[in-house]
């Protein structure tokens, strides 16, 4: 009896050594990727707007790491998250294009396609996507659930994703209907809704690692914020130019519902950290604030009223800076140095190997991205570069880019004429891509040139290649 007893006394002592390690040794950090829809680099106040202030995202830049030459994985929605979440850039994703399919969606990315999503799945983590996806319409091989997410609340069409008051959102996979806004045509602002299920499953996987896949579709077209909002900004952006109602929805005031738009977004920013704050979860969370490519100009938004590109050049479905360079903050108290400035040159495809790296998780295959984790902490001795960056860009002609150190090399009408003259440009003295300077750097040019025709493959999906249309 005297034995067992103390043979029970061993195995409790044991079980609660092993309890205290484990509580011991430091959580996996949860991960929240905001990710806003057609922001431009110039649009928040951190980076230099001066018509209007984004105090909840500056914030969170003072609390966390600014980047200044961070690049979205396309020009265009679709290809830009594609490589965000599969860590290639357009040279390589499958999806190249917003290449839409009736009567909702986009056209799917294979079964096998590998994501961040199913990563940081297979470590642990319990994951969920709020907001637009755009990368495989219901019923298709790609839709969210079958992409790494646990759970999914939004839009699963991004042309659908023009309208804030739809007739229905997607929950998982089942449609939920709104009919306050099939009714009335505007009772449920979709947003909130979006907001409200991100915040709801933060409370419900406060106490294991989750990651947040938060897929605004602020303030791309259609131009529209609950009144609330526009009241406030009303009258206060003249000369107002009205909107006629054409494929976007008409806007009288599309300045004000502009700066609207972003105030929401700003709004929401603010209820998340302080929602962090407020589960005792800050410190154990990541979070990373970015937009899917340069400023539109639709639906009755001015991005030069507003100076939406800052010092850049361009606009979305331009491969100029300003349809690619965007904002992107990193936040992680403790971790990350607060109020800290990195000039390292990063891109979407770089944030599946950077959580791997985070998770300590080896990638079952290579990608086109590296690890930023050593900037993000600090060590920038440790941080591996890029050899180049690159995208390609299906319309209008056809349009690529390239970025090697310094040097950008930019060729338009490539589905005209295979052989167009590149553009090259000293990043480094011209953000502004305002002197091409080719002919002065003829062996820099040409390098850029033969690193483009090496940088891609042909794509599975005919509609992603260039000269498709006459094959």
């Amino acid at each position: 009896m005297k034995s067992l007893l103390i043979c029970l006394l061993q195995c409790c002592l044991a079980n609660l050594v092993a309890v205290a390690v484990l509580a011991d040794e430091p959580r996996t950090p949860n991960v929240i990727y905001i990710l806003a829809d057609d922001l431009g680099y110039g649009d928040l106040s951190c980076y230099g707007q001066t018509k209007f202030e984004t105090p909840n995202i500056d914030a969170l830049a003072q609390r966390g790491m600014r980047f200044t030459q961070h690049y979205s994985g396309s020009t265009v929605c679709a290809p830009s998250r594609c490589a965000l979440l599969t860590g290639f850039h357009t040279g390589h994703t499958v999806v190249r294009g917003n290449a839409e399919v009736s009567p909702e969606g986009q056209e799917p990315m294979p079964a096998d396609t590998y994501t961040v999503a199913k990563h940081l799945q297979s470590a642990g983590y319990k994951t969920g996507l709020f907001g637009k996806w755009g990368l495989g319409a219901p019923g298709t091989a790609s839709e969210p659930l079958k992409m790494g997410f646990d759970r999914f609340y939004g839009y699963n069409c991004q042309r659908i994703a023009h309208c804030y008051y739809p007739a229905f959102l997607w929950s998982d996979q089942e449609r939920e209907l709104l009919w306050g806004n099939v009714a009335s045509h505007k009772h449920d602002y979709a947003p909130d809704l979006i907001h409200d299920q991100a915040l709801k499953f933060i409370r419900e996987n406060k106490d294991e690692p989750f990651f947040c896949y938060y897929a605004a579709i602020q303030p791309h077209a259609d131009m529209v914020a609950p009144e609330s909002y526009m009241k406030k900004y009303r009258g206060k952006f003249p000369p107002e130019t009205n909107y006629p109602d054409d494929y976007y929805l008409g806007q009288s005031e599309p300045h004000a519902a502009f700066v609207a738009m972003v105030n929401v977004l700003d709004d929401y920013v603010g209820e998340i950290t302080a929602e962090l704050e407020s589960l005792g979860i800050a410190e154990d969370t990541l979070v990373i604030f970015s937009s899917d490519n340069g400023p539109h100009q639709e639906g009755g938004h001015a991005p030069a009223y507003f100076n939406s590109n800052g010092p850049l050049t361009g606009l979305k479905r331009d491969l100029y800076e300003g349809g690619i360079r965007v904002p992107m903050i990193a936040a992680w108290p403790t971790k990350i140095e607060a109020g800290s400035v990195s000039d390292e040159i990063s891109a979407f495809w770089d944030f599946l190997p950077t959580m791997a790296d985070l998770v300590d998780q080896p990638l079952p295959g290579k990608t086109d991205g590296v690890s930023i984790l050593p900037t993000l902490l600090g060590k920038p001795e440790q941080q591996q570069e890029h050899d180049y960056l690159y995208w390609e860009f299906l319309e209008k002609k056809g349009r690529v880019a390239i970025r090697k150190g310094k040097w950008k090399g930019v060729r338009y009408n490539v589905d005209l004429d295979p052989k167009s003259p590149i553009e090259l440009y000293d990043l480094s003295v011209d953000p502004g891509e305002k002197n091409n300077v080719a002919a002065q750097h003829p062996e820099q040019a040409a390098e850029l040139s033969r690193l483009i025709s090496e940088a891609r493959t042909m794509s599975a999906n005919p509609r992603f290649n260039f000269h498709y249309q006459r094959k």
